[in-house]
């Protein structure tokens, strides 16, 4: 495809003041303090690969076979000691009491989870957790904000102060884990019940307004896990009540990361093993100062969420980029054409919201936008055509989604480009519905297009600069016309499943997925409503 820049993951602002709406640091703040500016996040912050050196290889095998199992056991062991008090205390109670101070005997049950928990950490090779700051009272701080998430290893705070959190509703069901996961008082929330993110953002306000009466209330403002590279969009659910928060930041200073679990790297089965296959794992909670929200970030939940976050980003050292979790579903849809790990598709979808327009009510209108673009019969447009053909006014983010397609540098896009690539961000699981579009944008009167144009079909859907389609197209193309149909290249790919990673340039699908696991976010749920945030973005248009 045409599309320009870096990669998915351009950067966006980096970290910076908080308060009052201020912009981030700039690069001669940083200099003052003696550092300079944060590294740029990876090509994409939901992906994650993991090399290992011939030496570090033989240490696995021998942890393997030695140590793993030991602590697979007491780790195991612990979790199941821990069980029958969780389950005990948590018979009977009520809201009422649970708005009460403990009573001894919870305050003894509590010390004891605590004490089980760290042991098995321990067991895991978590020897020793390095807390930084002091944690705020409930009535300081009733809500604690953690950033980055990338690890069901992120329980390791939650477990040290037994804090409520906000879970996926099926958690609790979950043998063991469900009334441990009860027992400290969880916020549920269903993704897919739109009227259950309104009860829980309700459930948290309440908590939070409640004058330290609830225990604090620790939520993953990400809602989804990344590889720490990046701070994505905050979702603004735990800034809505407009109550004092307390960042919090976590960090695994380890040589080899095994600890980072997304979307597209190691499973949740791989992470566990070799994470306690290492001699010592190290982690890092660092508790920030309580932010105090002003007038206006209380009236604006988005401005709370994003001032907080580059005090986050900054105390860490990284960017921030408005990436979010609809991104991420995005880079681990199913479909013919997986998106490769640095694929401008993301880059192009936070665009395509920063306008205002919804990705899942334009794909009723894409039949229009291609008969509109089929039209042009490969004319380009300029900057200002482009913004009437959207129907939105000329904006810098306008211009950057213009910069994304203008491979030629001259001020003209091709549109039948835009809608392949709002197809696929439309519905990135329908790989042939894409396919079948750009076909009719692009084929000649008798129904064909050459191998140039399967090129930059493809190039668009898979969000890459450069591809090799030349053997595809031949292996389409039997009798050596020069040109195929739509029929000719879906019958290919009935006989041909994973024609992708057979003919396609090979480095564009290094996409190791963990989709051994319905969702590596058990602890953060996306729970805030929908509402339409405004997003500023700062793209670098030249590639290098």
């Amino acid at each position: 495809m045409r599309l320009k820049g870096r990669g998915c993951c351009a950067p966006g602002e980096r970290g910076g003041r908080g308060g009052g709406g201020g912009e981030g640091a700039g690069e001669e703040e940083q200099k003052q303090e003696g550092r300079g500016p944060p590294p740029p996040p990876l090509r994409s912050p939901f992906a994650h690969q993991l090399r290992f050196s011939a030496l570090q290889k033989a240490k696995i095998a021998f942890m393997t076979l030695t140590v793993f199992p030991i602590r697979l056991f007491f780790a195991a062991f612990m979790m199941l000691l821990a069980w029958p008090f969780a389950f005990v205390a948590s018979i009977g109670v009520a809201d009422k009491e649970l708005e009460q101070p403990l009573s001894w005997w919870r305050k003894v049950v509590d010390f004891l989870l605590k004490a089980i928990m760290r042991t098995m950490w321990l067991a895991g090779g978590f020897h020793w957790i390095n807390v930084k700051g002091r944690q705020a009272l409930p009535t300081e701080a009733a809500i604690l904000t953690l950033a980055p998430h990338s690890s069901y290893f992120d329980a390791i705070p939650v477990t040290m102060t037994m804090a409520s959190i906000v879970m996926k509703a099926e958690s609790k069901d979950i043998p063991v884990w469900g009334t441990l996961i009860k027992y400290i008082r969880p916020v549920f929330v269903s993704r897919s019940d739109q009227d259950s993110r309104r009860k829980t953002v309700e459930e948290i306000r309440r908590r939070a307004q409640s004058n330290g009466k609830w225990p604090q209330i620790m939520i993953f403002p990400e809602g989804t896990c990344t590889n720490r590279s990046c701070l994505i969009t905050f979702k603004p659910g735990a800034f809505i009540p407009g109550v004092p928060v307390q960042p919090v930041i976590l960090r695994y200073p380890n040589k080899s990361d095994t600890i980072t679990w997304t979307w597209q790297g190691p499973g949740a089965l791989k992470i566990l093993w070799l994470t306690l296959c290492q001699f010592h794992n190290f982690v890092e909670i660092e508790f920030l100062p309580v932010y105090i929200p002003s007038e206006e970030e209380r009236k604006n939940p988005s401005l709370y969420a994003n001032n907080v976050r580059r005090i986050m980003a900054k105390a860490l050292g990284v960017s921030v980029t408005d990436y979010t979790f609809e991104d991420c579903q995005l880079a681990l849809a199913e479909g013919q054409l997986r998106l490769p790990s640095n694929t401008c598709l993301l880059e192009f979808a936070k665009l395509v919201r920063s306008l205002g327009l919804k990705p899942e009510k334009l794909e009723k209108e894409l039949e229009v936008y291609s008969g509109s673009a089929k039209r042009m019969k490969g004319k380009r447009v300029s900057l200002k055509k482009f913004a009437e053909y959207l129907e939105v006014p000329v904006s810098d983010t306008l211009k950057n989604m213009f910069a994304l397609f203008d491979e030629k540098e001259d001020g003209l896009i091709d549109l039948r480009e835009y809608v392949t690539a709002l197809s696929v961000v439309c519905r990135p699981s329908k790989t042939l519905q894409t396919i079948q579009l750009a076909f009719k944008m692009y084929q000649s009167d008798y129904g064909t297009i050459t191998e140039e144009d399967l090129t930059c079909i493809l190039k668009t859907a898979m969000g890459v600069s450069d591809l090799n389609v030349s053997n595809l197209f031949r292996a389409i193309d039997v009798e050596g016309r020069g040109k195929v149909t739509y029929d000719e290249f879906h019958r290919f790919t009935e006989i041909y499943p994973d024609f992708a990673e057979e003919y396609l340039y090979p480095d564009q699908m290094e996409t190791g997925s963990s989709l051994d696991a319905p969702a590596p976010n058990g602890l953060c749920t996306d729970f805030s409503p929908e509402t339409v945030e405004e997003r500023r973005t700062r793209l670098q248009k030249k590639m290098d």
